[in-house]
């Protein structure tokens, strides 16, 4: 081993190079791409793509990889920083999209996955590695335990895939969940309201989720009565599709400004 994992930084490394492959082969990006790796660590799947891309860019916090990675695949674009910090529109190269893929820290899935979300017009796809259950999550249907506000905007603004569950043997030290890879493709519509209000229309649905939609967004809806839109319903029985014409109606009407 180069360096150990730090525990605060939610290091777990790939060490099975079966499965590294597996990934490699599932990422199916041309090679003339520019490429965005999130959190390389110790370049396990770094040092593939390195072979493959010559426009690959690394996003890594931990200096140590840093160092290790700089001196061990030279041509490689590091950018020293935390992950939720980048400015997606200066990775950007002319017009061409950014594919992106990493390991995410599974303590800071949900950020990563916003700030993603948020660069989407910049992006082509993002194939990730996260919480086995958090990716459930993603592709969730309504009527699920597990539908809710990751469900909603990640199936809003991308079209979200399960491509491959992973054991924790193939990583050190075993992370104590199984984890999985996902893909999210940006290539839906362009949103009809703005992303931070549909933000908190679904974050205030959600945080009552037992309750009826009309009483769990009164705090944002107030004694509003919007059109073609039952009520009556609980959260998790509202489509994506639904919360967005919401969102729009309320934005339409001077609720949320």
């Amino acid at each position: 081993m180069v360096f150990h994992p730090k525990k605060s930084l939610g290091q777990h490394f790939l060490r099975d190079k079966n499965m590294i492959r597996k990934i490699i082969e599932l990422f199916e990006v041309p090679t003339n791409h520019r490429v965005v790796e999130i959190g390389p660590g110790d370049g396990a799947l770094t040092k593939e793509l390195y072979e493959l891309y010559q426009d690959l860019h690394a996003i890594e916090i931990d200096e140590r990889a840093v160092n290790y990675l700089r001196e061990q695949m030279p041509g490689i674009k590091i950018h020293q920083m935390d992950i939720r910090d980048v400015d997606w529109n200066k990775l950007a190269h002319d017009d061409q999209s950014i594919h992106v893929i990493g390991n995410i820290p599974y303590n800071l899935t949900s950020p990563i996955l916003f700030n993603i979300l948020s660069a989407r017009e910049r992006l082509q796809d993002a194939m990730l590695m996260i919480q086995k259950e958090v990716g459930e999550r993603l592709v969730a249907p309504t009527h699920t335990k597990d539908y809710g506000i990751l469900s909603v905007q990640v199936q809003l603004m991308s079209n979200v895939e399960k491509l491959l569950e992973v054991p924790p043997e193939v990583f050190s030290p075993p992370p104590r969940v199984d984890s999985l890879v996902v893909r999210l493709k940006f290539n839906q519509p362009s949103l009809k309201c703005t992303d931070q209000h549909l933000k908190t229309v679904v974050r205030t649905a959600f945080n009552q989720r037992r309750k009826k939609i009309k009483n769990a967004l009164e705090p944002v809806m107030g004694s509003f009565k919007p059109d073609n839109f039952d009520i009556h319903r609980r959260p998790e029985e509202i489509p994506p599709g639904e919360y967005e014409m919401l969102t729009v109606q309320l934005e339409r009407n001077g609720i949320l400004t």
